[in-house]
């Protein structure tokens, strides 16, 4: 986004925000030691992810399959037409919304979610045109193969590249964890496509016989954070029972699952006698016991100086919003657990144009959230 667009939202949202401030309901809001915080939507089915558009309505989806629309400060009842139809069980459903960088113009938008049946399905990724309150040319660019059973580990994470491609981040399937290791499987990888959903020849594993053309990093376990800062990508990956990871990604390296981790199986047998395995990259940050990391994001913004730099990683299991400190070469300098008097799964968490911190809570009457100053 050019400089002059993201001050000129910024301001605006300043203004809209300064109006619903001054008529919120008694009661809505509340105080962290971090900031205040202010409700703004409740009652929402497992809301996964925010994206903010240039209109200055945010849209929301819930993995039951609804896509739902914020718009000056309130939640539109009805939910935004034209949604595919999702596989909503256990961990599956509707998971990502992602603007096209250039969506004020083309209004393109890009859905991640499960698709297909218990027994036979997959992560897929949809793209649309996004025309007041519905999605019109809807059509699926990439279904990750081969397909799965079982409603666990879809990863969904979706990021844009300044060149213009998409990266997606998914998970091994749970019971197929050997896959993260196959070059001729996409689970456990983060892959590169187009927007038309075609393998970039500039991929590292292109034109190989014995890999997909998509693929872009394997070795991971179920990556459910992605970001895309200048020019470094950035993913977390939920552990099993610990070894939960931030890892800077880089095309063509292995991030080691299975072969490599700090956690043991839910039944605390040994899945590696290796914390760290020679041709892989070892993570930047570890967590032992899991936090369940989900939402990722580094804050660039001026409402929270202190903070500018920093990660926030949403956390289910830990339920609170990691901040976390790298210094240049991206080592580790501290880190601080947040908003942990909510006492809830943190599913989401954004930077609005504003510099306010949004996120979502992970629950069937899940809530958007704001913290400010």
């Amino acid at each position: 986004m050019n400089v002059g667009i993201a001050i000129g939202l910024g301001a605006a949202w300043l203004v809209w925000f300064g109006a619903v401030h001054a008529v919120a309901p008694a009661g809505e809001g509340g105080t962290a030691k971090e900031g205040r915080i202010e409700v703004i939507a409740s009652d929402l089915e497992y809301p996964w992810s925010l994206a903010f558009l240039a209109d200055r309505s945010v849209l929301v989806t819930e993995r039951a399959g609804r896509l739902r629309r914020i718009r000056e400060g309130r939640l539109s009842e009805e939910p935004v037409a034209g949604v595919p139809e999702v596989l909503a069980r256990g961990q599956g459903g509707l998971l990502e919304v992602l603007p096209h960088p250039d969506f004020r113009r083309n209004r393109l938008l890009f859905l991640s979610f499960a698709k297909g049946e218990i027994g036979a399905n997959a992560t897929a990724v949809a793209r649309a045109r996004y025309e007041d309150g519905r999605l019109e040319d809807l059509r699926i660019i990439f279904e990750a193969k081969p397909t799965k059973r079982g409603p666990a580990h879809f990863g969904g994470r979706m990021a844009f590249l300044p060149d213009g491609t998409l990266l997606l981040g998914l998970g091994d399937g749970f019971d197929l964890r050997e896959e993260a290791q196959n070059l001729n499987s996409h689970l456990g990888k983060i892959v590169r496509i187009t927007i038309d959903g075609e393998a970039p020849k500039d991929n590292p594993f292109f034109g190989r016989e014995d890999a997909l053309p998509e693929i872009y990093s394997y070795g991971h376990r179920n990556v459910q954070g992605l970001i895309v800062d200048g020019l470094a990508v950035y993913a977390h990956e939920h552990g099993p029972r610990g070894g939960d990871e931030l890892n800077r990604i880089e095309p063509g390296q292995n991030y080691g699952w299975p072969l490599a981790t700090s956690g043991v199986d839910y039944s605390g047998a040994l899945i590696s006698p290796y914390r760290r395995y020679p041709g892989t990259v070892a993570p930047l940050v570890e967590w032992t016991p899991s936090i369940a990391p989900a939402g990722l994001m580094r804050y660039r913004g001026d409402m929270f100086p202190e903070w500018k730099g920093d990660f926030f990683i949403a956390a289910l299991a830990g339920r609170g919003l990691w901040r976390v400190r790298l210094d240049p070469f991206d080592r580790l300098i501290e880190q601080e657990k947040m908003l942990a008097d909510l006492g809830e799964r943190i599913r989401e968490v954004r930077e609005a144009p504003d510099g306010s911190i949004w996120i979502t809570t992970d629950s069937p009457r899940g809530r958007v959230l704001r913290l400010y100053r």
